[in-house]
């Protein structure tokens, strides 16, 4: 059979529960109908008013269960028949039996449409109908009551339109989270597989251009220079769109962080796999690896290149940091720290303790400087784990 209900309409479950709630509502207002017609003084016309009612439960029920009644309109046209069918009680009731009983279509009945006002809009509007239905009520017996104790109906209904509204508002907001979180996804995935094309194609072409330019020099050299200028700019360009997919998210992949580093005197290595890890770890992590390249350009001398390798230990992440430059005392890092120079201390071996890492430091005069730093894992609680 077919159906026009919403494919991915996130409320249909509660749609469904309301219409068990329509039908047992339908049975109790069918009770009171065959009970209390011999005091009504036209039953005739309660009968013909009870097949209305009849006959709009079950239109109603098929249109919220098939999707095309879950619209302004049908349920504003509830609204407008419940409280039809509550002023008609004149019709067919005396005044006296109005002020002894509740209203001819039953109070738990005309329920329903503050059910689908909230279904359909939130609390608020749910709420509101509640109200709508009461007052009617309200007129209809030409006074309002405050006993609650005795008639708790208008606190009935505005606890069902907010219970059923805020129900209603939270599964539209976990679908929209859910959506959001599958394109990001499918999204991420998707530059994941063309960067490693263009990675595995073009970049390593260019940088075999840069690379055998060079080794035959002359002429060569100035294309050498151009390729390698492409390479390091497409590798940042493809490094900084993952960064970018990846910022809203809780898992970060810290390999596209390190790529943006590389350039001509920075060459990083990264696995072929993602490395992933809290945002906030790879923010650190990421500062940490800057602040070393800054003392290479710093320190190391004009010529130094900087070699940086990330490795993904499985219970823990260390990236490694080696240059070719002059090096220096193994001491010397103390020396400044006592002198109250604090740039390495803070910047570098502070992040990492902060992280619940570590700094290592092995450096000798003319032997260049490597740094070794290794943090847990920091896996996301929600994100990919690795076996």
């Amino acid at each position: 059979m077919s159906t026009s209900e919403p494919t991915h309409d996130p409320t249909a479950p509660l749609w469904r529960a309301a219409q068990v709630f329509r039908l047992l509502s339908y049975l109790y207002a069918a009770g009171f109908q065959i009970a209390g017609i011999d005091e009504l003084e036209r039953p005739a016309i309660g009968w013909v008013l009870f097949a209305v009612l009849s006959a709009w439960t079950l239109a109603c029920a098929v249109a919220y269960l098939q999707g095309f009644g879950r619209r302004p309109a049908w349920v504003g046209a509830e609204f407008l028949v419940v409280i039809g069918l509550i002023w008609s009680t004149h019709l067919v009731a005396s005044d006296a039996w109005i002020q002894a009983n509740q209203s001819w279509p039953t109070t738990l009945w005309a329920t329903n449409a503050p059910i689908s006002a909230a279904i359909l809009a939130g609390p608020i509007v749910g709420m509101g109908a509640g109200v709508g239905v009461m007052a009617v009520y309200a007129a209809l017996k030409g006074s309002v009551s405050f006993d609650f104790s005795r008639n708790a109906t208008i606190i009935i209904e505005l606890a069902v339109g907010l219970a059923v509204g805020m129900a209603a508002q939270t599964a539209r907001r976990a679908h929209a989270e859910l959506e959001r979180a599958l394109r990001m996804s499918a999204a991420v995935a998707e530059r994941e597989r063309l960067a490693r094309q263009v990675h595995d194609g073009v970049i390593q072409v260019l940088a075999l251009v840069a690379r055998r330019g060079h080794e035959i020099g002359g002429p060569t050299t100035e294309l050498a220079e151009l390729a390698g200028e492409q390479e390091r700019a497409l590798r940042r360009l493809v490094s900084d769109e993952s960064v970018r997919a990846g910022h809203d998210t809780q898992s970060v992949d810290l390999r596209a962080w390190l790529n943006r580093r590389a350039d001509d005197r920075v060459v990083v290595s990264v696995p072929g796999t993602p490395v992933l890890l809290r945002s906030e770890v790879v923010t650190e992590l990421d500062a940490a690896v800057g602040n070393v390249l800054d003392n290479v350009r710093a320190h190391a001398g004009p010529a130094a290149r900087a070699y940086v390798l990330l490795e993904d230990l499985g219970e823990a992440v260390t990236i490694s940091i080696r240059d070719d430059g002059a090096g220096m005392d193994a001491g010397r890092p103390a020396q400044a720290r006592a002198e109250g120079r604090l740039g390495i201390s803070q910047s570098i071996v502070g992040r990492l303790e902060s992280l619940s890492g570590s700094a290592r430091l092995t450096t000798a005069p003319g032997e260049g400087v490597e740094w070794e730093l290794t943090v847990p894992a920091h896996r996301p609680q929600t994100g990919p784990q690795r076996g």
